[in-house]
Order: C-alpha cells, then structure tokens, then sequence
C-alpha cells in the first residue's frame, strides 16, 4: 500500500495544525502511523489521497449507520443548502427534529439541539446542577463525555490512546467536584454517594461504553443506578451520543429498558454532519433559558443542514428498521473474529449490539477501564497495520469501538473475515 501522498499531506498538516490533525486519535500515533487523508467516501468505502480503497467500519466514528454519501440523504442536504447554510433564527426542521427524537425515545419529553456531543455534555451538567442545586457529579473511569474540563478524568478513548489521562490545562478547581466510580461496580457507585450525601447532582454514565473500546453494561447494573439515584435524589443521566439510534432506535435505553432523566445526542441524528442534542424531563428542561434560569446558547444549533442530514436519516431509520440485520452482522462479524482467534491459539474477547461492536486481545473478559488497559496493545498495532494493508480501515486506537452500516455487504463482511484471520497469523 502506497501512501505517498498522505504522508505529504501529513507533513504540510503539521506546519499549521497541532499533531497535524483536529482531534487527537486521527493522528495514528498509537499505532505508529501515518494517518491516512481521505478525498471522498461511498458506502462502506473509504478513498485516501493515494487512490487505496478501504471497507470503513469507523463511519466517521459512528454517524454514517446508512453509509456513506447515502443517495436520500445527500438530495436532502442539496434542497437545504440550496435555500441558505445558517439563519440565525428557527426554522420548523428544528421541531421536527426535536418531534422525531422525542417519539423515538421515551425519556426524552423536550430537547434542545447544541452543535456536538461535547457542548451537550458541558451543558446537561450545569442544568443537573442547576436544577438539583448541588455541584458533585460521578462520571465513570474510562467514559468519555467529550473535551468537557470536569470530565476530562480518566476520560478513556484518545485520552488512553494517547496516554494522557488527565489534560493539563485543566485546573484542579474545575475537577474536584468530579467523583470517579468504576463501570460496572454498583458498589464503587454506592461509596460515593455514602461519601457525599445529600451533594451530588448527576451521575453520568455511556450506557454501552464505547470509548474505552466497547463495554456493554452487566445485567442489572444500569437499573441498580436508576434505583440508587431516585433514592437520593440524583439525576441520572445517559450519554447516548454513540449508542443512541446506533443500538437500537430508542437508543441503549430502550434496549435495556432503564430510563435515564436525562440523555445527550450526537453523530446518527446529524447524519454525518455536526450537531449534539441534550434533553429530558420536561420539568427539568424547562429550568432552560429562555424558558428558566439556566443560560445556554449557540449561533449554528440547530443548523438547517445538520437538521436536514439528521431528520433524512431519521426517516429512513424508522421507516426500514434496520436494527435486527445490523445485529445479524456484527454478530457475524465477533462469531468469526473469536473463531479465527481460537484457531490461532490467540486470546480475544468479542461484544456486538446492533450496529456496534468491538474486541479485545485479552484472555479475561473486559468490563470495565481497568480490563481495558490490561488488553495486549502491542498485538492490537501489529494487527491493525496488517488490517489496513488488506484493505480494512479500523478506528487506529484499542479502545475504539467499530461500527457496520446498511452499506456493508456480505462480501465486505466475509472479505473482512478473511483479513481478520490473515492478520493473526502475522508476526
């Protein structure tokens, strides 16, 4: 594979944008790479400045669940840019974007449309606080909320990939209201709580952990924080902005059927372009501004084009339900990797829900940070560049999850396989 161009490309980058990249993990450094620069994708495929094709299953780190450049949704944003880019000012797509998530999750009574995961993120803290009155919040280790500063603790993803776990820049004043417990440990959440009665505000927590690599939640777990956080008055709140209308269309939520009180959005309900979304409890959001006390603000939410992408793929989601033949293929997809793996003799533990799905090199199950960080990485780098010399563009981190799309074909999926096993074999 010749990648002349990208490493030019890559070069020039770093004259002008730091690490030569806009968000840490694209830079290929764990994997000890040149990071690839893509000119244009189509369905399950990727194109980089050097004319190599690759099956994608990083989908713009989770966004593109119908594919790329998917043909309904590209008419959508040409009939919307061809009336103006940004107003300034409401426009009926926002409620009907806001209608279409309401219905489709049942948590979720109003909502208010933000310019990504991270804003969302910063802004469902302050209405917790705001709403509650206290100032502590429990995040879980390995959890990553966006580069929001009292979240960026032991934040997982490029955090870990980078070996960076806390930001310098951050100070200590932002962070000492943020209490760690650890997924999939109800009791670590329980000592918090004794520790620091009557002053929290919110838990925060990924219903299916997708940044520390994929962790789905044990049985029981999220509803033993839904029953802890009614005792005392918590906010629980579900960072959806990977699994939400990736998992299932109701989001991990409806999947496991534990309501949060609140819920951010992001990637699938811009469809592809930016966008995050945070909302809840009608009493809660109504603490909201204008609505209520809590100040919050944005020029471009709710942007016509990202409503325009979002409310499409929406539409096409609800109407095809592709849920049940993403699963089948991600369940494929593990059920292959693990019998490679087995084959082989090498030790890797597998997890798929719908249109998600991710593996470990671990002889253990991996369930919570800790797990994660025992995982072989070393094997992760020599298998990765072999995945990516056949053809098969994976998110070049451990602690990543991996994504299908309706676009995958039968043959991208057995091609894969193919190279899963290949790979393994290699030193």
């Amino acid at each position: 594979m010749q990648i002349t161009q990208s490493k030019q490309l890559f070069s020039r980058a770093q004259q002008r944008i730091p690490g030569g990249v806009n968000s840490p993990v694209r830079a290929f450094k764990s994997v000890n790479m040149t990071p690839l620069f893509i000119t244009r994708a189509q369905g399950s495929k990727l194109y980089d400045a050097d004319g190599n094709e690759f099956i994608d299953f990083v989908g713009s780190w989770g966004p593109m669940i119908l594919g790329h450049a998917h043909t309904e949704v590209i008419r959508k944003l040409e009939e919307t840019l061809l009336k103006g880019t940004s107003f300034g000012a409401p426009t009926e797509g926002e409620i009907l974007l806001a209608e279409m998530v309401c219905e489709a999750v049942p948590s979720v009574e109003m909502l208010r449309l933000v310019n990504s995961g991270s804003e969302a993120a910063m802004a469902v803290l302050r209405v917790a606080r705001g709403y509650t009155g206290r100032d502590k919040i429990i995040k879980f280790e390995g959890c990553y909320h966006g580069s929001v500063d009292p979240l960026l603790v032991q934040a997982g993803s490029g955090a870990m990939t980078l070996g960076i776990p806390d930001s310098p820049g951050v100070p200590a004043s932002f962070v000492e209201h943020t209490l760690q417990a650890k997924f999939n440990d109800l009791d670590s959440v329980i000592k918090l709580v004794e520790e620091n009665s009557s002053k929290i505000a919110a838990v925060i927590i990924e219903p299916v952990a997708g940044n520390m690599g994929m962790i789905p939640p044990e049985h029981g777990f999220l509803q033993g924080l839904r029953d802890l956080c009614d005792r005392e008055g918590i906010l629980l709140i579900f960072d959806e902005v990977m699994s939400g209308f990736r998992v299932d269309y109701g989001g991990a939520q409806a999947l496991f059927g534990v309501l949060p009180d609140m819920s951010i959005f992001g990637k699938i309900i811009g469809g592809g372009l930016p966008v995050g979304a945070y909302g809840g409890r009608q009493d809660i959001m109504l603490q909201v501004a204008p609505a209520g006390p809590v100040y919050q603000a944005g020029t471009l939410s709710g942007n016509p084009l990202a409503v325009a992408a979002g409310l499409s793929t929406l539409e096409i989601l609800r109407k095809e339900n592709p849920y049940p033949e993403l699963g089948q293929k991600t369940s494929w997809l593990s059920g292959e990797f693990q019998s490679a793996a087995e084959s082989a003799g090498v030790p890797l533990q597998t997890q798929a829900m719908g249109g998600m799905f991710g593996f470990f090199f671990s002889e253990t199950p991996v369930r919570n940070y800790q797990d994660a960080l025992n995982s072989d990485v070393e094997r992760f780098t020599r298998f990765f560049r072999s995945m990516l010399n056949q053809g098969i563009y994976l998110a070049p981190s451990a602690f990543e999850s991996l994504f299908v799309s309706t676009a995958h074909s039968e043959k991208d999926l057995e091609r894969t396989a193919r190279a899963f096993r290949k790979a393994l074999q290699e030193k």
